[in-house]
């Protein structure tokens, strides 16, 4: 008995070897090498908690990956393939179909990535999404914006973390993204009306298809605006807003309307519009990125990829609790401060607020930096904790300050 980890990203934030210390089998790990220069890391060595593990140049090329997995199954009968990052979903939803393994399948990953079939998938179910057109060509675009006007947002329909997202205003913003030609992957775009109002999002785990948590947080800045610059923060609502209630039932809607595997968490965007209604932006099979779970972790004690990857290699869920709305034990937020470019000149040594749970440095002094270009890529990450939302918010935006008092980048 063994499973395959594809991992993409930091794997200091998902010990799966620790994770699965009672996993009654062997663990392979395959690794993307860029990922791990990224965040300055070490691939595991051999006997640490993994029978192999393997980091690979080019990762989201196939060929390579796969055929290791194959030979892996061949030779050692694995059973689980296991995937916690967005691009990756896909790829593990493929193998385990070829194999004959348990999880979710490559159906199921079209309807969380695709964001026209996802959007088909909550409109049968009663789910309420902004007017939307899959764009396969500039005049795609031009057509929606002369029926529903201006705003509208253009992104490519697999998308993740924003990438290459924009929020056009007018028909001269439009052109100007059209000639310029940079991000856009026709035939495979989504057009949609922009919708007005905050957005929240829901995290939270679905165990034999049913949730078992879930619990919305809410952005306080446009999470579209990652290239300028600055910083994107966001916050754990308490449990007597009069939204958090409304927002958990309506994110029971959604997932209702989605096929799901049975073993899964979430990432759910949701607009609150100034009418008071709620609208679906996107939901994604996989718990969400940046400093989502280290935040859910300080807010309720649950790392929520933890009990996801446990749960499908079916070992008992450890801490977590049987109701779905637990109380939390305090509030959280993340406050995720973006690359700008520059050379970086001077960094911090370290956070001294006791209310800093998390913290992490991503770049390094000297380094030259180019603008962000996703919601994740950080200079650095801190998630900070307070007795009530009101509390948490001030201390997010005292640990802003001080981090731009004491960065340097000098602009190139």
């Amino acid at each position: 008995m063994s499973a395959v980890i594809l991992h993409r990203g930091s794997l200091s934030i998902n010990p799966y070897d620790q994770w699965l210390k009672d996993y009654d089998g062997d663990l392979f790990l395959l690794a993307a090498q860029e990922y791990l220069d990224d965040f300055g890391e070490k691939l595991p060595a051999p006997g640490t908690g993994y029978r192999y593990a393997q980091a690979f140049n080019g990762y989201d090329h196939p060929e390579p990956v796969d055929q290791l997995v194959l030979e892996l199954a061949r030779e050692h009968g694995v059973q689980h393939i296991v995937a916690c990052q967005e691009m990756v979903l896909e790829r593990a939803a493929r193998l385990r179909q070829q194999l004959g393994l348990p999880g979710q399948t490559p159906q199921s990953v079209l309807a969380f990535r695709d964001k026209v079939v996802m959007k088909r998938w909550a409109e049968q179910g009663g789910v309420p999404v902004a007017r939307h057109r899959a764009a396969h060509t500039p005049e795609d675009v031009r057509d929606f914006a002369g029926t529903y006007g201006y705003p509208i947002v253009l992104k490519p329909r697999d998308g993740a973390g924003s990438i290459d997202a924009r929020i056009l205003r007018d028909a001269g913003e439009l052109d100007a993204v059209l000639a310029a030609g940079v991000g856009l992957h026709f035939p495979k775009m989504l057009v949609e009306s922009f919708v007005s109002g905050p957005m929240y999002h829901v995290n939270g785990l679905v165990i034999d298809g049913k949730t078992v948590f879930s619990w919305p947080s809410r952005y306080l800045d446009v999470l579209a605006d990652f290239t300028a610059g600055g910083s994107r923060v966001d916050v754990t609502l308490a449990s007597d807003d009069p939204l958090t209630a409304r927002i958990v039932d309506f994110n029971e809607q959604v997932l209702a309307a989605m096929p799901g595997p049975p073993h899964f968490g979430f990432h759910t965007e949701v607009f609150h519009t100034p009418d008071d209604r709620l609208v679906l932006c996107e939901i994604a099979s996989r718990p969400g990125g940046a400093a989502v779970k280290e935040a859910m972790r300080a807010a309720f004690g649950v790392d929520i990829t933890e009990m996801m990857v446990r749960a499908q290699l079916g070992l008992p869920l450890i801490g977590l609790s049987a109701q779905p709305r637990p109380e939390p034990i305090m509030m959280a937020g993340q406050l995720l401060l973006m690359k700008r470019p520059g050379v970086v000149r001077s960094l911090p040594n370290g956070p001294h607020f006791p209310w800093v749970r998390h913290y992490r440095m991503l770049v390094e002094q000297g380094q030259r930096l180019r603008a962000s270009n996703a919601s994740s890529d950080m200079l650095a990450y801190m998630v900070v904790v307070g007795p009530d939302r009101p509390t948490c918010e001030a201390r997010l935006y005292e640990a802003r300050e001080w981090f731009d008092s004491q960065v340097v980048i000098d602009p190139m």
